[in-house]
């Protein structure tokens, strides 16, 4: 079975590669893993989730941790700051003692687990090192999950916001600039990528009927704490961009990543603008802001009526699109 991914290729030396009483915590989509044995899965990214749940795997998706985790290899993240919020998971929700085996790409801060480890004062070893990756093994200690969520006030709203959420702790510059030329709008308003919930609190500030979708659990639950710090409503969905949602919307809004993680892929912007010319009314509009050198205008061009710039800047550019 081929590994696709360093970490994956690092486990593959491994005898077994996955052992059988693990949780894989965070796995990426490795084919090896994926048409490999069943295993079984938490994850907080719904489109990996459902990934893995297509192939046969058993998965817990979202913020609650499995029941019955007793061994686990956490993949860690590339943000350091949500790698140890998942220490702290599995500090508290396993038993003191358990073995907890840790895979990571050195350029995505697995060189700096061992440290991470001693600071907790876990016991640990470095089993392998190959692939740019390394793969420790600890022992879990008895521990709490503590509070990781933080507010920060901009442009008169309280925004919730956790680590592994995209502009952690701050307003991008790019949104700002979207919400500085969005005009006033009403109906039904679909918040697509909603991160912290700024755009959809924003949105229900002044009056629309807010969806919210994203695929990061964090992200749902932040713009869920948003709306209500601001005494606000809207309903938030796990969707991969716009599966799961009906319409038809009067405008869709957005402020869609172009990275997971440190790797570009403009994949999330392109199912949007695929998908949003069907989820809009007769009337509706998209409204979305990307940097400058991102290639959106052809792609808009293809399946909307009139594509319009409302303002750029050296970084980043708001476009309008609708139907006709």
């Amino acid at each position: 079975m081929s590994f696709s991914t360093p970490m994956g290729q690092l486990l593959d030396r491994q005898t077994p590669a996955i052992r059988d009483d693990e949780w894989l915590i965070a796995p990426p989509l490795d084919e090896g893993l994926l048409n490999g044995a069943k295993h079984r899965i938490w994850s907080l990214d719904h489109l990996i989730a459902e990934v893995w749940r297509q192939h046969g795997h058993d998965v817990v998706e979202g913020l609650t941790p499995p029941a019955d985790m007793t061994t686990a290899l956490l993949f860690w993240p590339k943000t350091m700051d949500l790698g140890r919020w998942w220490l702290d998971q599995l500090n508290a929700h396993c038993a003191p003692g358990s073995t907890l085996r840790i895979v990571g790409e050195h350029h995505g801060g697995g060189k700096r687990v061992p440290g991470e480890l001693k600071t907790r004062g876990m016991t640990h070893q470095r089993l392998d090192n190959a692939r740019r990756c390394s793969l420790y093994q600890a022992a879990t200690i008895a521990g709490e999950v503590g509070d990781h969520w933080s507010t920060f006030e901009a442009l008169d709203l309280t925004l919730v916001s956790h680590p592994g959420i995209f502009g952690h702790g701050r307003l991008d510059d790019g949104t700002r600039m979207l919400l500085e030329v969005l005009p006033t709008l009403e109906g039904q308003v679909l918040d697509a990528g909603c991160g912290d919930g700024v755009i959809s609190a924003w949105l229900a500030r002044q009056g629309a009927e807010v969806t919210a979708v994203d695929i990061n659990h964090l992200a749902l639950e932040a713009t869920r704490r948003t709306l209500a710090a601001n005494d606000l409503k809207g309903e938030v969905l796990p969707s991969d961009m716009l599966a799961v949602v009906e319409g038809p919307f009067d405008a869709i809004v957005s402020n869609p990543a172009f990275h997971q993680e440190r790797n570009v892929s403009i994949d999330p912007a392109r199912k949007l603008i695929e998908q949003a010319s069907k989820k809009l009314s007769p009337k509706g509009a998209l409204y979305l802001v990307a940097n400058s050198f991102l290639p959106y205008m052809d792609l808009m061009k293809k399946h909307f009526g009139r594509v319009e710039v409302l303002k750029e800047s050296s970084r980043f550019r708001v476009y309008r699109a609708s139907r006709r």
